[in-house]
């Protein structure tokens, strides 16, 4: 068996373990529509921050993939999209700047495009273990950052022009705030693998599918 055969259970599923096949359908309904949401309220609450107040969405973002894995963690930020699609105010300055497509195809589009590949991300990265520690967990959320700013800042530029300061309005004033989410993770996830302790839970090996 490869290494690339080797998965890791994710808190999800050491916390709330699949009954059966059959019935398996039913947990991911309940926690998809958990995490839709939580990105909603993350969405909605600003923190007082420097230089500019802050969401948790990014952090709930990524700490959904890490938490459910790359499956269900995209799938529930798609499920999440989807509801914002159909006009729900689900978004962040919702329904002030719009909703909908017309919300979504504005000069955030490129960040919520993020989301869904961030998540798939950071679930990939925690089935392969690195939510297990506070350095590789860092470097996890830190790479599922990068992936949020990458169409973001390219989905941005697009909308306002090339010769605009992209970095300055679309990342810079967020970066403390990113690192302060990114720590939070750093502490509070591999401390609940250290709280549940237990016994069996370190690596299931499983055949690759696909």
């Amino acid at each position: 068996m490869t290494s690339q055969s080797i998965h890791f259970p994710t808190l999800a599923t050491v916390l709330w373990p699949a009954l059966s096949d059959d019935r398996s359908w039913v947990r991911h309904i309940i926690l998809a529509a958990i995490g839709a949401a939580l990105l909603t309220l993350s969405a909605k609450i600003k923190i007082p921050f420097y230089p500019v107040p802050m969401t948790m969405q990014t952090f709930v973002v990524l700490a959904l993939g890490i938490i459910y894995g790359w499956k269900l963690g995209a799938s529930t930020v798609l499920l999440y999209l989807a509801v914002g699609i159909f006009g729900f105010p689900v978004f962040a300055g919702t329904p002030e700047k719009g909703i909908g497509l017309v919300y979504m195809m504005g000069p955030t589009g490129g960040y919520l495009l993020g989301f869904v590949i961030a998540a798939a991300t950071t679930g990939y990265l925690a089935e392969k273990g690195w939510d297990r520690k506070l350095t590789l967990t860092f470097a996890a959320m830190l790479i599922g950052n990068l992936i949020i700013y990458i169409p973001g800042l390219i989905w941005l530029a697009n909308v306002l022009g090339w010769d605009k300061p992209i970095f300055e309005w679309g990342m810079n004033p967020f970066l403390l705030g990113d690192l302060a989410k990114i720590v939070l993770a750093m502490l509070v996830i591999p401390a609940t693998w250290a709280i549940i302790k237990k016994p069996g839970i370190k690596k299931l090996d499983i055949k690759k599918s696909g």
